[in-house]
């Protein structure tokens, strides 16, 4: 049994000293940065390596908004390793026909980008409308919510808009293109002859990209291991009747 080799679409599209920026060079620049940017944060400020958490100053709409977006997230980020990751020829090769391939996308992506979006709409309306919250927003953070929201948005957008009312195939296009980039075998033509919509959308989602190691965003590559293999925690409640020195003021019972 032998896969599918892949294949690149020919294109005519005559491509730009901008075409060649915005499709090459700017792809690399913003993953360099991302690489070198998470290095140096975990060199040089393991400490501010957090979520800066906020749960303290309110729980209800965290509650609400967190799960909403973080499960929603994932889903989007499994479409997206679907969908620019694995070459149609290899869904197909396992049985995965094109259209059952598209149902998938629209119904499962449309639920996870709309999931996505409430819950990041509930925790940026918390942001700013709860007082020691906001107080605790840095420009950073401000900065990373537009970012952010930018790329969910046009994602959510071009999934509707591709799969419903277009007839544009991103998997021979704008996949081709991004699995080039690893491969150091990049076609800028791919990306030239995209809509606008997915234009915008990759852009800003290697902005963001760059944009990364200085965020809040790096607590993604943290994980609580460290839970599994540290003893326990003892928690004793104070006796008086343990040992012969009396206790010290300030720690007598309440009658």
């Amino acid at each position: 049994m032998t896969v599918p080799s892949l294949t690149v679409p020919s294109l005519t599209t005559a491509t730009s000293g901008l075409d060649t920026f915005l499709w090459v060079v700017f792809p690399y620049i913003c993953l360099t940065v991302f690489v070198v940017g998470h290095l140096w944060r975990y060199r040089y400020d393991k400490f501010g390596w957090t979520t800066r958490s906020s749960q303290l100053y309110e729980s209800r709409m965290l509650r609400l908004g967190s799960p909403l977006f973080h499960f929603g997230i994932l889903f989007v980020l499994g479409g997206h390793i679907m969908g620019l990751g694995v070459p149609s020829a290899w869904t197909e090769f396992f049985g995965i026909s094109e259209g059952l391939y598209h149902f998938m996308a629209v119904s499962v992506g449309a639920v996870a980008g709309i999931c996505t979006v409430v819950g990041m709409t509930i925790l940026i309306y918390r942001r700013r409308t709860v007082g020691p919250v906001f107080s605790a927003t840095t420009r950073m953070d401000k900065t990373m919510y537009v970012f952010l929201a930018t790329v969910i948005v046009l994602g959510l957008v071009n999934t509707v808009v591709a799969n419903i009312f277009g007839h544009y195939d991103y998997r021979a296009g704008v996949s081709v293109w991004f699995r080039g980039i690893f491969r150091f075998s990049i076609h800028p033509e791919l990306m030239v002859a995209a809509p606008i919509g997915f234009k915008l959308h990759a852009l800003a989602a290697f902005s963001l990209f760059a944009l990364w190691p200085f965020t809040r965003l790096v607590h993604v590559f943290s994980a609580p291991l460290g839970y599994l293999t540290r003893p326990y925690i003892v928690y004793r409640s104070r006796d008086d009747q343990l040992g012969s020195r009396a206790p010290r003021r300030g720690w007598e019972k309440v009658r």
